[in-house]
């Protein structure tokens, strides 16, 4: 350990910083240096956020709706946020029962921070989003990763989760559909999970809803405490308007939960952040409330680039695709080009090495699978227009076609 690290708290100096940014920047490098490069790393959808959330923000600025919020929410939006949960998810929660943060990643963090000691455990199925096990090492507990096989959809079992459980865990952590795979829980399948966590009422378990609409195939969004209600009492369901609304420099995400949670929760928030921005606030109002049509729309969108990239993955020698069930990922395996030499003769022994080459030989930037827990994968965002997406796919195939 050296000097400056000495000087740093421990659980921050044992976390990793998160991969998606280290790409992000090494993009920013590449693309400084005049270089081109297509990005299929990025987490966001690529559409303006809609007008009339726009302009609710101008107003808000007009208005003089500049200064600090409650602690825990405009109560305006806390009620529209009531409202959705209990229209669109079926759980009877009252305004009250709701905390607004500075992002759902906050929401995850408050409730990680609020409940978190030494020694307790957090299950946390893999491929899982970066932030998890990080958060959790920063909270000083131990992220119990779960394995989750492409050959059960990347998602974790009833006997998974059996196995995992200790007297230690405090948490059991679901994110569907699930960045970075796509995957998406049917109700019948949270049910089953539900059914080992009753016979476990020391674990709770944070239900990462943030790609909610971003669901295919006609499928139906389910979430634990509306697949399994008995959970409900046990379960913060998350959500937030970044994916849905193309709002996620906004910085707003939200929960239901627990009485005695969100007050742990609003006690912390009222001592980090003193609440999110209030003219974010008042734009998510007008998104939760205003016409809905954009979220349909743009998941059509997302709908037909998954089935174009998918189809083209599945083409390109050395690699395979799963069709993703929701988000805006496909999770494709690599494993046929490791053990290869690039164009460039770089010998590809990981996903890591053949994202690293992509972006180096192609100009491709994709995510390895090992950053999520689960290699050898690449996590291909198709977050942007199809033109690019399939000039991205060709240059992924002629990297692939250039390995001997």
């Amino acid at each position: 350990m050296n000097e400056t690290t000495q000087r740093l708290n421990v659980h921050l100096a044992a976390a990793q910083p998160s991969a998606t940014y280290r790409m992000i920047d090494r993009v920013a490098e590449r693309r400084a240096s005049g270089a081109p490069v297509i990005s299929l790393n990025a987490g966001e959808p690529d559409f303006d956020t809609p007008t009339h959330v726009r302009q609710a923000a101008i107003d808000a600025i007009n208005d003089g709706h500049t200064r600090y919020t409650q602690v825990a929410g405009l109560r305006a939006l806390r009620e529209a946020i009531a409202a959705k949960f209990r229209v669109e998810n079926g759980i009877d929660t009252r305004w009250q029962d709701t905390l607004v943060c500075s992002g759902g990643k906050q929401v995850i963090y408050n409730a990680l921070a609020a409940t978190l000691n030494a020694g307790d455990e957090v299950i946390v199925p893999a491929p899982y989003w970066v932030s998890y096990p990080e958060m959790v090492q920063l909270c000083g507990a131990k992220a119990v990763v779960v394995a989750c096989s492409e050959s059960s959809g990347f998602k974790l079992t009833p006997q998974a989760l059996a196995d995992a459980v200790t007297p230690r865990t405090r948490w059991l952590i679901l994110n569907s559909p699930s960045n970075p795979t796509g995957a998406v829980y049917t109700a019948e399948e949270l049910q089953a999970l539900a059914e080992v966590l009753l016979c476990q009422p020391h674990v709770l378990v944070l239900s990462d809803d943030i790609y909610e609409h971003l669901i295919f195939d006609g499928a139906h969004f389910a979430t634990m405490a509306q697949a399994e209600p008995r959970m409900r009492e046990r379960t913060l369901t998350m959500n937030g308007v970044s994916k849905a609304y193309a709002m996620t420099g906004w910085r707003i995400g939200f929960a239901t939960g627990p009485a005695w949670l969100l007050q742990a929760m609003e006690k912390l928030q009222g001592q980090q952040t003193s609440g999110a921005c209030s003219i974010s606030q008042h734009a998510a109002l007008a998104a939760l409330t205003g016409p809905q049509d954009f979220v349909e729309c743009t998941r059509a969108v997302f709908e037909r680039r998954r089935d174009a990239v998918a189809t083209r993955l599945n083409r390109i020698r050395g690699l395979r695709c799963a069709k993703p069930a929701g988000a805006f990922y496909a999770f494709a395996s690599c494993e046929g080009l490791i053990g290869r030499r690039s164009a460039a003769g770089r010998l590809l022994t990981s996903d890591e090495d053949v994202a690293l080459a992509m972006l180096d030989e192609k100009g491709v930037a994709v995510m390895p699978g090992s950053a999520f827990g689960l290699g050898p994968y690449l996590r291909i965002a198709y977050a942007m227009d199809e033109a690019s997406l399939d000039k991205a796919c060709t240059a992924i195939q002629e990297f692939a076609d250039s390995t001997s």
